[in-house]
């Protein structure tokens, strides 16, 4: 059985930093890209309608969205079958619930994602 599961998000004021972990089990990652996206808290959306926050390619090669960039850091460990969205700096603007599947295209079983608000 296949099954993601995010962690690691909370109450932070401005400035602060948080890392999120995503962990799937039962799936072999090491053949994927990932990816963190996130959505507004309280409204569902596709997966494709999602904003894609930060993605990393299987050879490691990453991707953040402009309003992330340099703030964020993402990171995987395929052995663990774990990706980590490392976030400093954070904004306001950054409250979102944050998601992690395959990327481009989820593959994986959709999750209820982390909660992340940025608030003082």
């Amino acid at each position: 059985q296949v099954r993601v599961a995010e962690s690691g998000g909370k109450l932070v004021q401005p400035g602060g930093s948080l890392t999120l972990s995503c962990e799937v089990s039962g799936q072999d990652i090491s053949r994927h890209g990932m990816g963190w996206k996130r959505q507004v808290p309280g409204i569902s959306v596709s997966w494709a309608q999602r904003e894609l926050v930060a993605s990393i390619s299987t050879s490691g090669h990453p991707y953040y969205h402009e309003s992330v960039e340099g703030r964020f850091t993402i990171s995987r460990d395929n052995a663990k079958g774990t990706v980590l969205l490392q976030m400093n700096s954070l904004r306001p603007e950054d409250t979102g619930v944050y998601s992690c599947n395959t990327s481009p295209f989820a593959t994986l079983p959709l999750s209820k994602g982390t909660l992340v608000t940025v608030s003082s």
